[in-house]
């Protein structure tokens, strides 16, 4: 027996329910297939909790024009929702003269995105509001924030199944295979069935690949590799010395070893990066050991044996190892040829600042109209 319905988004986490959310309340019957026994089980619980402001991303690119009108969209949900979230700022800092040219082109590559807003600190300046804080120089971003993402998420979900959407976990795409009446999906689990639904949205995160591999009639070649980058992240012990996310000069390979602070005050470090064949959230104590020369080019007064593991995190890479950072692929019906499927590879960091603007972008390469304000 096939049941049918209208949309079936494949993945509960933040981008997941974004996307569920904003199909639902423009009055479209949706599903969400979730194979875990909770919402946001992977990536989506494991990240930095930051709200960011989208200094980093080359112009023009998904991620930056993603985060600015998200991070937007994301302070006025939360605000009208009752997520809690601060909007604190973070500053990023040189730590000698050598660096400061590329705080300047951070300042203009932010310019170039839509964040105008950065201000250049002093170290007096730094010191006042984070007296723990070395450096010869600072970049201020006052629209950085932090944000709880499990209520976040909660939020979502709740406004998804208010607008009518249902979300069955422990229920694993197994595959589907692409029909000229719609999408037909193998749903495993303990009761086994297959749905039909005109729009499919493969938000599966660190599956999303495997997941477009198993549907038959996706045709291959627009399926993009996934690399997995696990970023370890360690904890301070003692007094936390910092109010707000702390962030390097940015190094070639990535954003460095940086400061976050969540709602709860607790300080973490992180992440460290290390690429791995198969998912592993271990959390090797003896890494923390090559943070410490890192932390204290910033953070000065870090005593030994500060630093404990935290948890870890796992992102899916569209590059290599070496490889230069690739964007989001938001892959529509253009670009594989399938009507009513999106596929959305590569979402990782800022996906949960720019989770509502991929939901945006998601419904209108499906042809669905909105409302005004939703």
């Amino acid at each position: 027996m096939v049941d049918s319905v209208e949309a079936v988004v494949i993945g509960a986490g933040v981008v997941g329910l974004a996307v569920a959310r904003r199909l639902a309340m423009t009055g479209v019957e949706v599903i969400i297939l979730e194979a875990a026994e909770a919402i946001g089980t992977e990536t989506s619980s494991r990240n930095s909790e930051v709200i960011h402001a989208g200094i980093y991303y080359p112009k023009d690119s998904w991620k930056a024009q993603f985060c600015v009108a998200g991070k937007k969209a994301l302070y006025r949900y939360c605000e009208t929702h009752g997520v809690e979230h601060r909007n604190c700022g973070k500053f990023i800092v040189a730590t000698n003269k050598e660096q400061i040219s590329e705080l300047e082109r951070l300042k203009r590559a932010a310019t170039e995105n839509g964040v105008p807003d950065l201000e250049w600190r002093t170290p007096t300046e730094v010191s006042v509001e984070e007296p723990a804080v070395f450096c010869v120089k600072a970049l201020w971003s006052p629209s950085t924030g932090i944000i709880d993402s499990h209520g976040l998420m909660l939020s979502y979900q709740g406004d998804a199944e208010a607008a009518g959407a249902m979300i069955a976990f422990h229920a694993p795409v197994e595959g589907g295979i692409i029909e000229r009446d719609g999408v037909y999906l193998s749903v495993g689990g303990e009761a086994p069935t297959t749905l039909k639904a005109k729009f499919v949205v493969n938000s599966a995160g660190l599956h999303a690949q495997r997941m477009a591999s198993n549907i038959v009639g996706i045709p291959k070649e627009t399926i993009p590799p996934c690399y997995y980058a696990k970023g370890n992240y360690y904890s301070l012990l003692g007094n936390a010395p910092f109010k707000r996310p702390i962030y390097p000069v940015p190094e070639k390979a990535g954003l460095g070893v940086h400061v976050t602070v969540d709602l709860g005050g607790q300080i973490r470090f992180g992440p460290d990066v290390e690429w791995i064949d198969d998912l592993n959230y271990d959390v090797d104590p003896a890494r923390a050991d090559a943070f410490y020369s890192a932390v204290r080019a910033y953070y000065p007064d870090l005593p030994d044996g500060a630093i404990q593991p935290g948890y870890s995190g796992i992102r899916p890479k569209l590059q290599a190892p070496g490889e230069a950072a690739r964007d989001f692929m938001v892959q529509g019906p253009n670009e594989h040829g399938v009507a009513g499927l999106v596929n959305l590879y590569g979402i990782e960091s800022p996906g949960l600042t720019a989770s509502l603007a991929i939901a945006d972008r998601v419904a209108l390469l499906l042809g669905i109209n909105s409302p005004a304000e939703i």
